[in-house]
């Protein structure tokens, strides 16, 4: 829209895009976004590969055609609404490292709408959003150092997260708000796709376990069939760290009956490094970087430890699912700061920039 109807600094409209390997050889994840009340459009590539992260940004005053999809060297088409799109990025011409890529997106299942979520700090509304989620299948190429990885039918999932309304753009004075820090946070974002279903877990919780956003939801048969109860997530870390490697996701069917899906991560994503989440050191999204502005550069994820900010951020798993017999593939995207209870984390560590061993 040309004309938010809230004046609020922080109103925003973004979407998000994951496109995984079932073998976990490569996680591509972009997104684009408008802050109409800042004047700012931007938008973001990963591509995971290996140990490695390359990443583009691209950010530019927003125009009034708010049809225009593009940033930079990125671009998204919308080819049918709500079920193909075409996802675009230039390669850099100076750069033999860079990637880009040319990807069809095509919806397997309807969008559906994740709850309304809203988040406060003392007093103050800080995030209140709508979204909604959509699984699928992508075909194309990416090219990354001289190569060229096919995105074939079959062998690739995607995912897709649409969210608008109010979310902090950093830059703004703070005011009291470091006194509201939450002692914890925990957050589980789980879009699950399968060849003839689709499920969709969300969870966040506090530092006691309280539940302030929770659902479960199967799609069938293209619509929206059932909510699967409250989930119950069980996490397997790597030890001495907030990394999962595996875990167990505990739904009940409308007739009580247990259900059961299994996750196994094949290659994880830090959305702080690169993709222009908190607590994102070099760029986040909205930020005013001036006319124009284009950034590629490349991480080695090796070395965890040469990344102590990506431990305080969301990270974006590509992972196998296993549900009754059939096998699916997604996102399982998490973050767990502070104390938690349920994980048996007991808070913060400022040492180093680590967090503390379960």
């Amino acid at each position: 829209m040309k004309h938010h109807i809230s004046g609020d600094r922080n109103a925003y409209d973004r979407c998000i895009f994951h496109v995984l390997d079932h073998r976990g050889r490569a996680l591509l994840i972009t997104g684009l976004g408008v802050y109409p009340n800042t004047g700012v459009i931007d938008a973001y590539a990963t591509l995971r590969t290996g140990d490695r992260l390359r990443a583009v940004r691209a950010s530019d005053a927003l125009t009034d055609d708010r049809l225009a999809l593009s940033v930079g060297p990125l671009r998204i088409t919308v080819d049918e609404p709500l079920r193909r799109l075409t996802l675009h990025c230039a390669p850099d011409p100076a750069d033999p490292d860079s990637f880009s890529y040319d990807i069809t997106w095509t919806a397997d299942f309807p969008a559906v709408w994740e709850p309304h979520h809203t988040q406060r700090r003392g007093g103050r509304l800080t995030l209140e959003a709508r979204r909604y989620v959509q699984a699928g299948s992508c075909t194309g190429v990416i090219r990354v150092a001289g190569e060229e990885i096919p995105v074939t039918a079959g062998e690739w999932t995607g995912t897709r997260d649409r969210s608008w309304g109010v979310r902090p753009i950093p830059g703004e004075e703070p005011g009291r708000a470091d006194e509201f820090r939450p002692e914890g946070f925990h957050w589980l974002w789980i879009p699950m796709r399968f060849d003839d279903r689709f499920v969709m877990v969300i969870a966040q919780e506090d530092a006691d376990g309280y539940r302030s956003l929770d659902e479960a939801l199967l799609v069938r048969n293209g619509r929206r069939d059932t909510q699967l109860g409250r989930s119950h997530t069980d996490i397997t870390y790597l030890p001495g760290t907030r990394h999962p490697e595996r875990a167990v996701i505990h739904l009940t069917d409308p007739a009580r009956k247990p259900l059961e899906i299994g996750v196994d991560v094949l290659t994880s994503s830090p959305l702080a490094l690169g993709a222009g989440y908190p607590p994102a050191t070099d760029w986040q999204h909205g930020t005013w970087q001036g006319r124009g502005w284009t950034d590629r550069r490349g991480y080695d994820l090796s070395d965890p430890a040469a990344h102590p900010v990506a431990a305080f951020g969301v990270t974006d798993h590509a992972a196998r699912f296993t549900l009754d017999g059939r096998t699916g593939y997604g996102i399982f995207e998490h973050g767990s700061f502070g104390r938690h209870d349920p994980s048996g984390f007991t808070g913060y560590d400022s040492v180093a920039g680590r967090l503390p061993d379960r």
